[in-house]
């Protein structure tokens, strides 16, 4: 094998992270397990036609001895003890770093994937704050002289990487002329540069892994991990893995995955946006029941969600793991008081429920909802760092419970048809322009909302879903009105050189996946071949 780099210097100091044996270890990482990753996402297509089929998916028959069996996974480390308050956003640029760092959150989900648009500026970036940030150096300074440091007066919050999922690729480091597997290179120049450094601070190599859809992709990070770990000659155990349930086939196998994982797992997260998307994306062509209302309507308190959220919890503190809520996107204005008058009472009422649920902790968006998610934790947790002894015997969920779309309440609009693509359009340009993660009428999208927005209209074309408002009927032909006057709307709230530049490109895109017969199965796949 042979590993080339097409852009040795897409920042200042990239050579620092593209070194020699940093990529030589990337190449090992890929020669020993790109091919069953490989293997893996053709199983996921077969999978997923074997369900498009009978419109059913069902707990595994093969692994109920796993779910009937009596096991707990690792003791979490020290400093994954108490994770009541998880602030997530983006390694780059260094500022939105250091602003996580300091933000008075017990965690910084350092995201890779979903709130940051894979440009290879912004992945070596990312990679270099974040060893920066271990070694306790990192800092910025801002065009006009503001200085940004690591608080010295308070804990950091402990970081937790989130490499992209499998699925997608790194065309900037080729292996034998094919492009990289993204989540390889991620964790493989994290771990490489930043794992011994974070052993030495009291912390370690913790990540969230996100996107899969059965425990065999499981297993296969649970083998890179012991695989690294030898290669760096860390104790076995060191890494430690939190597993997002944001598909619908992973809700089904949460035992098995923690099962593989649990020399390294830590928990499990409600990540509520991407399982929305992924139950639009499976169930997509069996039928109305499974048309899902507009996005706005669908809460967290729909029985099938809380079928979902409640497994979790029973599942993860069954097994010793924590119990990870889900993401408030609402985010406040400081110029706008109402405004971030009712995003706190929003997240406040979400972070209760999740508390009172057994949750062990939640996420945040904005450094300022910290204090809000904080204060909830405490009412609940008061001097205990977690719930893990809070079991939940009394739920039993079932697989029509988990399936039960058709109970959630609301209904599909033109309004909200309206909605969907405003928001993929305006997300997909700010993502084409380097930027992952984007306040949009006052709610944090990032790649998982814009995916349930352009998946929703696809759907609704092929059911040929009626409009309550309108009593119009989701064609082809209405689609692209609208698009087209959404796209308009753009323009003029934005400018003619950035519309030309993102705007334009992103509605192209958006009307092709909306509009094609076949379906895509992740807007970042095409949206990626148009970044630098």
């Amino acid at each position: 094998m042979a590993i080339t780099v097409t852009d040795p210097r897409p920042i200042n100091r990239a050579e620092e992270i593209l070194t020699p044996k940093a990529l030589a270890f990337v190449e090992e990482l890929h020669k020993r397990f790109a091919g069953t990753r490989n293997e893996l996402l053709a199983a996921r297509a077969a999978k997923r036609q074997r369900v498009a089929e009978t419109g059913k998916l069902d707990f595994l028959p093969e692994t109920q001895t796993v779910r009937d069996g009596d096991w707990k996974v690792a003791p979490a480390p020290a400093a994954l003890q108490d994770r009541r308050v998880e602030m997530t956003g983006p390694a780059s640029p260094a500022k939105m770093a250091i602003n996580a760092l300091n933000s008075g959150a017990k965690v910084w989900l350092a995201d890779l994937e979903d709130a940051s648009t894979p440009t290879w500026g912004n992945v070596i970036d990312a990679i270099l704050n974040l060893r920066d940030a271990a070694q306790g150096t990192l800092s910025y300074t801002s065009d006009e002289g503001k200085e940004y440091r690591l608080r010295t007066d308070a804990p950091l919050a402990v970081v937790v990487a989130r490499p992209r999922g499998w699925h997608m690729q790194e065309k900037h480091l080729l292996i034998d002329g094919e492009p990289a597997v993204g989540a390889l290179v991620d964790f493989g120049l994290h771990f490489y540069h930043v794992a011994k450094q974070l052993v030495l601070n009291g912390h370690g190599p913790y990540y969230y892994l996100p996107k899969m859809e059965s425990h065999l992709e499981a297993r296969l990070w649970n083998d890179v991990f012991v695989f690294a770990q030898d290669f760096l000659g860390l104790h076995q155990g060191t890494i430690r893995a939190t597993v997002l349930i944001e598909t619908i086939p992973a809700a089904f196998e949460m035992d098995e995955i923690l099962y593989e994982l649990r020399d390294h797992a830590s928990g499990l997260n409600a990540g509520r946006w991407d399982y929305l998307f992924s139950l639009i994306k499976y169930f997509r062509d069996a039928g109305e029941e499974f048309v899902l209302p507009d996005r706005a309507s669908v809460a967290m308190t729909a029985p099938f969600m809380r079928a979902y959220t409640e497994l979790l919890v029973k599942t993860c503190h069954k097994r010793g793991a924590f119990a990870m809520g889900g993401m408030a996107a609402v985010i406040p204005n400081r110029r706008h008081p109402e405004v971030t008058e009712a995003a706190f009472a929003k997240v406040r009422a979400d972070k209760t429920r999740e508390a009172n649920d057994g949750f062990d902790g939640s996420w945040v968006a904005h450094p300022d909802l910290v204090p809000t998610c904080r204060e909830v934790f405490d009412s609940v947790l008061r001097s205990k760092p977690n719930q893990l002894d809070k079991q939940r015997p009394e739920v039993n969920v079932t697989a029509e419970q988990l399936l039960d779309v058709s109970s959630a309440e609301g209904q599909v609009t033109e309004a909200g048809l309206r909605l969907n693509l405003y928001v993929a359009v305006a997300y997909t340009a700010v993502w084409l322009s380097g930027n992952g993660a984007v306040a949009i009428h006052n709610l944090m999208e990032d790649a998982a909302t814009a995916e349930i927005s352009r998946s929703q209209v696809w759907q609704q074309i092929r059911n040929k879903s009626v409009l309550a408002d309108t009593g119009n009927t989701v064609t082809k032909e209405l689609v692209e009105r609208i698009l087209g006057e959404e796209t308009e709307r753009l323009r003029t709230e934005f400018g003619d050189e950035a519309f030309r530049r993102y705007y334009q490109p992103a509605s192209e895109l958006i009307a092709d996946i909306c509009l094609s017969d076949d379906y895509t199965d992740f807007l970042t796949t095409p949206a990626y071949e148009l970044v630098g």
